[in-house]
């Protein structure tokens, strides 16, 4: 039963470490006011998800068992995937929180290791929201130059 159980989080985990690359990826690629936007959204998220029993299995079917690993995940990484903007984002924040109480007190080193990296990624994008556009440094050299 052990090594059932074992090899069941390994391969969770392996699905998990592949969609974390494109979920970094797609998230660390957004400008600052987006970021502040998914910032938000995702500590949203974790609150919403810290509220139930069970909060790795947040945005799963509610009929799912309290010891089955959860659909929230592959929901939030279908979602990130998307063309729509919103739904991206909405996506991005669903799969970190899922991802977060799911690797938070695990036992397996490998969930260890990408919770960590989760929360890099999470103090990235707060890193990246509180930075500055640039916008008004660039308007007052085009525009400050055109008006004199």
């Amino acid at each position: 039963m052990r090594l059932l159980m074992r090899m069941l989080a390994l391969s969770r985990a392996t699905r998990m470490r592949r969609q974390f690359r494109d979920i970094e990826q797609r998230a660390l690629a957004l400008p600052p006011p987006t970021s502040a936007l998914l910032a938000e959204l995702i500590a949203k998220e974790c609150a919403a998800a810290q509220r139930l029993e069970a909060p790795h299995l947040y945005g799963s079917p509610p009929d799912l068992k309290p010891g089955s690993s959860g659909t929230g995940m592959d929901l939030g990484h279908d979602r990130a995937r998307s063309d729509n903007a919103q739904v991206r984002l909405r996506g991005i924040a669903l799969w970190v929180a899922v991802v977060y109480h799911e690797t938070r007190e695990a036992s397996f080193p490998e969930f260890a290791d990408l919770h960590r990296d989760v929360l890099r990624v999470m103090r990235l994008i707060k890193e990246n929201a509180a930075q500055p556009s640039g916008n008004g440094e660039r308007w007052m050299k085009s525009g400050g130059e055109a008006a004199a």
